[in-house]
């Protein structure tokens, strides 16, 4: 045997050497196997756990109010970026003698808003104000909310693109809920707001 051994020393090097290697082939493998069942980001979890929170948040319902010549009014649930034209139609659309007209369709909605539909040769001192009423002291001021863009650049500080930025962060966030929020368009801070802020209202 010592004889073999030696005689063939060659070979069994070779096989203590394949045997070696093979060895340490399946201890990398088996580590490897494990850093992948293990997972990458302990933190997944709850940042999706976030996401959802927030997809909720954008999805949440709103209550719209369907008035006027609509085939069934009453309130209806809607999402965010819906406009009037779809919430008329969850009403059933527009009755005949509707006057499609006077209602912007293209508009988007937000929480609590009313949509009335007036009749056709309905005149303005019959139709129904919705909106609050301004007071005397809110006279002269700028509604951040409904004015349009040459309204809006008589303000001071609020130059066209500013004027643009109001308007498509309404649009976007369904209205300003106070004139604070104002601060939240770009390009719009503290200072400008405190400038602002006995020019402008919120209805």
């Amino acid at each position: 045997m010592k004889a073999f051994l030696l005689k063939n020393k060659m070979i069994v090097l070779g096989i203590g050497i394949l045997g070696l290697a093979l060895c340490v082939y399946l201890y990398q493998h088996r580590s490897l196997e494990q850093e992948n069942n293990e997972t990458p980001f302990p933190y997944m979890d709850e940042i999706q756990e976030e996401e959802n929170k927030q997809e909720e948040t954008q999805n949440k319902k709103m209550k719209i109010d369907v008035k006027g010549a609509v085939v069934h009014p009453g309130v209806y649930d809607a999402q965010k970026d819906e406009r009037v034209l779809d919430v008329i139609q969850k009403a059933g659309g527009f009755q005949k003698k509707a006057d499609q007209r006077k209602v912007n369709l293209a508009e988007k909605v937000h929480d609590e808003m009313v949509i009335y539909v007036p009749e056709k040769g309905e005149t303005p001192d019959n139709e129904i104000n919705f909106e609050t009423p301004i007071s005397s002291q809110d006279e002269g001021k700028v509604n951040i909310n409904t004015a349009d863009l040459a309204q809006l650049q008589t303000l001071t500080g609020i130059g066209p693109s500013k004027a643009s930025a109001i308007i498509e962060y309404r649009e976007k966030n369904g209205g300003f809920k106070k004139v604070e929020d104002l601060t939240n368009v770009t390009g719009i801070g503290e200072k400008t707001l405190e400038k602002l802020r006995d020019s402008i209202i919120v209805h």
